[in-house]
Parts: C-alpha cells; structure tokens; sequence
C-alpha cells in the first residue's frame, strides 16, 4: 500500500520535540556574539578605543569581507573533508568553538599601546569571523541531514530561529544594559542633537547513518554548481537585497534613536524591544507560510516594515510611539531571520531532482548564501560607518552636525525601503512554488525508496 508505506516513512523521519530544541540550541551562542558585536562593536572602537570613523570603518568593512569570503572556503573544505564516526560537520562544530571563544574576549581588550590598535581590531575580528564561519557552515548545514521530510526540516528552522533571536534578545539585552549603564562622557560639538551610539543589528541531533556519496570538485566547479543552478541563484539575490535593507535599518537604529531622536538613556531598551517582538513572531510566520506558502510569507513579511521605516522618520520625537513602532517593526524582523532558511532546503532538494547523481553539496549551497549574506552586511556596515563619516560624524560628541541627522534618516529610511522593493521584484521570478516544492517532495520520495529497495537487495544477496 502506497500510503501506508509513506506514512511509515514520515513517521520514521519525524523529529522529537528534544531533537529539535537540541538542534536549534546549536544557534544561540553564534546570534549572542553576533548581535553583541553587530550592536556594539562600531561605539566601542569609536568611543572606547577611540578610532577614527574612518579606520573603525575599514575595520568592520575589511572584517566582514574577510568573513564573506571564508564562507564558500569553509563549504569547499567542508565537503571535502572525509566521514568520520561523529559524521562530517560536528568536528567543524567541536574544533572551531574554544579558538572562537578566545578570539572574541581579545576583540573586547583594549591593547596597551596606541600604535598598531586598528591592527590588533582588524586581526582578531577577521580571526573570530573565520572560527564563526568554521561553526555555522556545517551546523547551518546540518538541516539537510536532520531528517528527509521537508515538513520536519522547516519546524527544526523555525525552532532554530526562535532560539536564536532568543540568543539575539539575551544579546541586546546583557550588553546593552551594560554599554547603557557605562556610556562615556561626551565631547561638545558644533550641532544641536544628542550623539549616542553607533550600532549595526543585527547539537544537535545529526544522525550519521545517511551518507551521500560526495563527489570530489575543485572550488572553482563548486561555485559554478550552486551558481549555475538557477531557483538558488535567484533566491541568493533576493535575500541579498532585503537583507541589506534590513541590515542598514537595524545598523543604523541605534544611533539614529539616541542621535536623531533625542533618546541617548533608552536606545538599548528600544533595540530589545524589537528582538521581543521578532521572538514572539516566528511563531506566527511559521504558520503563515504552512498557511499561503513560502513565496507569499516573504512578500508579506518584507512589506510590513515598509510603513514603520516611513514613520520612524517623518513622526516627532516620541518615546511611546518609537516603542510602539520599533515592537511593530520586529515582526518584519522576524520574517526576516526566519523565512531565507526555510526556503534554502527546497532549493537543494530541487538540486537534487534535477541533478540525481550529484550529490553531498549541501555544504556549498549553504555557505554560498551565508557568503551572500555576509556580504551584505559588509557593505551595509561599510556604507553607513563612511556615510556618517562624510557626514562629520564626532566620536563621542554631545551634539552632532545636522548632515549627520539627515544621513541617518537615509539609512534607516529610504534606502532599506529601495533595498526591499528590489528584492521583490526579483522574488516574482522565483521559480519553486508549492506545487513545485511538493512535487519535489515525492520525486525525492521515490529516489530514496529505490535506493533503499537496492540496499536491501543487495544484502540479501551479499547473505545468500
């Protein structure tokens, strides 16, 4: 019976409640440390190492790219590296986390000498950013190895994503009250606002007894592989313009509260309010795309910051109504950690319909689009730290010129919004529907099937 047989074989791929928590735990210490650094990193090298604007943006401009760029390296050695009996990426996994955690107490160390200080910043940012990488390829990774069922594969993402915005919120939370509590005395300067802080937003269950046959590449023939497949393609532009929009939005927030709006005491309660609001909202945006589909989920969940981002910069300054927007706004937020993963597994499965005999390149196809990613917030921090710079931005400063205030209102504004608008155009020519991605399901459905009844048959064989 067809269906009985498809019915044990979900039943055989269904993952407990403890898998997936275990599994999404995985998450929380690389949002933690990101959104620590993605906040806060730009104010600690301007007024607490006390850089130039120009240096402290070539830091976070030179360390992203690098970390950009170490994302397909690390995919390409990833799926190269053999099998072993703790599978292929948990000892990435294991390896890279002590070095990691050591890097990154070394960013927050102030160096006892002046000369060679943007050094000292940009090595051992570049040095945590490629241990990040060595951890997050192969855990991303791991989705397409959890289990076969799609339906399985997008409750693990969203359980992942709820831990890690949880990791985002306890992130905003510990280092904002921290950085809230400690801010530096200003410096008098030419303009009439408030200058506050400059800021950027930003296992498992493995189970090793599937192994797909890998077959060995050059890196070059790895990127025209996942490049070339064309549903990928299409989805790594679209989410890398939303999430550029996004990120110079959630960039540049911060200091545009405590710059633009007068709010120096309260930005990092504002900022925590938004990571609440994205945390309560996956949930949501889960069941909307169970609901109307993946293609409709990112549409919705892209436009509905639309409206706040206009708001935020045409109302007066109002504490209530910043708190009522910034809560608003995290739903979009929301939509934005959750859905670029929950589509990224129908790609690859699509791959794997198309191109049967290829296989074991999950790795690629996930650390292409976290390069993309990366990448994006590169430039988003690269903009926005040398547009405040142009602008005559002043460190520390208790007033700020008046350029400073319109760039920021660019920033979180307009900009972001162009960024989206063109990310859904493209979207319209994405090709994986629900149909398609069901079809897909049941093509796969029946590979599997066919390998397994070979499997089977050829140890009979082997016991005759």
């Amino acid at each position: 019976n067809p269906g009985f047989i498809e019915l044990l074989h979900e039943h055989r791929n269904k993952l407990s409640v403890c898998n997936k928590i275990c599994y999404a735990v995985g998450g929380a210490p690389y949002q933690i440390t990101g959104c620590a650094l993605g906040f806060f990193l730009q104010i600690y090298l301007l007024d607490v190492a006390q850089l130039d604007p120009f240096y402290a943006s070539i830091i976070l401009f030179v360390g992203r790219a690098w970390d950009a760029v170490t994302d397909p390296t690390v995919g390409f050695l990833v799926s190269r590296s053999p099998w072993t009996r703790f599978g292929r990426m948990l000892p990435w996994v294991v390896l890279s986390t002590p070095l990691a955690v050591l890097s990154y107490f070394l960013i927050w160390f102030v160096p006892p000498f002046e000369e060679g200080k943007v050094i000292w910043y940009l090595f051992f940012y570049c040095i945590f950013q490629t241990l990040q990488t060595c951890f997050h390829v192969p855990y991303s990774a791991l989705t397409m190895f959890i289990s076969s069922e799609q339906k399985e594969r997008d409750s693990a993402t969203a359980y992942r994503m709820t831990v890690e915005v949880l990791g985002t919120v306890l992130g905003t939370a510990i280092q904002g009250q921290i950085v809230g509590m400690a801010t530096a005395p200003c410096l008098p300067g030419p303009a009439d606002i408030a200058a506050g802080l400059n800021s950027s937003l930003r296992l498992t269950n493995y189970t090793n007894s599937c192994r797909p046959r890998s077959e060995p590449m050059g890196f070059f023939q790895g990127i025209k592989l996942v490049m070339g497949h064309g549903p990928y393609a299409k989805l790594v532009m679209v989410f890398l313009f939303t999430s550029l929009g996004f990120m110079l939005l959630e960039g540049n927030f911060a200091l545009f509260c405590s710059s633009t709006l007068g709010f120096r005491n309260d930005f990092q309660n504002i900022l925590l309010a938004i990571m609440l609001s994205a945390t309560l909202a996956i949930p949501f945006w889960q069941w909307f795309l169970t609901r109307f589909g993946k293609k409709t989920a990112v549409c919705a969940g892209s436009l509905s910051v639309v409206p706040f981002m206009i708001l935020v910069v045409c109302m007066k300054s109002n504490l209530i109504i910043t708190y009522i927007v910034s809560f608003a706004a995290g739903v979009g937020v929301a939509a934005a950690f959750l859905l670029p993963w929950s589509m990224l597994p129908d790609v690859v499965d699509d791959f794997q319909v198309q191109n049967p005999d290829s296989t074991g390149h999950e790795a690629l196809f996930y650390s292409f689009y976290v390069f993309f990613t990366k990448f994006a917030s590169g430039v988003s921090l690269g903009i926005s730290t040398l547009s405040l710079d142009f602008a005559g931005y002043i460190s520390r400063g208790c007033s700020q010129p008046e350029e400073v205030a319109i760039t920021l209102k660019v920033l979180v504004s307009a900009a972001p919004i162009g960024l989206i608008l063109i990310g859904l155009v493209i979207l319209y020519w994405y090709p994986i529907t629900e149909e398609r991605r069901q079809g897909n399901r049941k093509l796969l459905q029946e590979l599997r099937d066919e390998a397994d009844s070979e499997t089977d048959s050829t140890e009979l064989v082997n016991m005759i």
